[in-house]
């Protein structure tokens, strides 16, 4: 098989295979929702414009947000990392001490206040 014939079978492929997630959208969609909370029966191309609606709010485009946060994370992971390496063990411990008097007393109010709602 050519280099041309490769793509269009891509191509061709991925258009069934949008149109087979529609499909199954829409069958989904009027089985419950007219049943559910007396909604639309819809159409397969009412099912891929809520596809669409739903990749746009839920996921937005560009290259994913997963790897955008794991990249994030990676840099300030390797900022932490070095600026540990370059402290003094009693920086350190100072350091872990504060951070500890820090959350650790956030997270005691907080457990002081759900256990004073739940008095309530």
């Amino acid at each position: 098989m050519n280099k041309v014939g490769k793509i269009a079978a891509c191509v061709l492929l991925a258009i069934t295979g949008i149109f087979v997630v529609g499909f199954v959208t829409m069958q989904l969609w009027n089985w419950l929702v007219p049943v559910l909370f007396a909604g639309p029966v819809i159409t397969i191309w009412q099912a891929l414009g809520l596809l669409l609606l739903s990749k746009l709010l839920f996921w937005g485009f560009g290259g994913g947000k997963g790897q955008h946060m794991d990249r994030k994370r990676a840099f300030w992971r390797a900022q932490w990392r070095d600026k540990f390496a370059s402290m003094s063990p009693e920086d350190r411990e100072l350091m872990k001490q504060k951070m500890k008097d820090k959350w650790c007393a956030w997270d005691e109010k907080r457990s002081a206040h759900s256990a004073r709602g739940s008095n309530d």
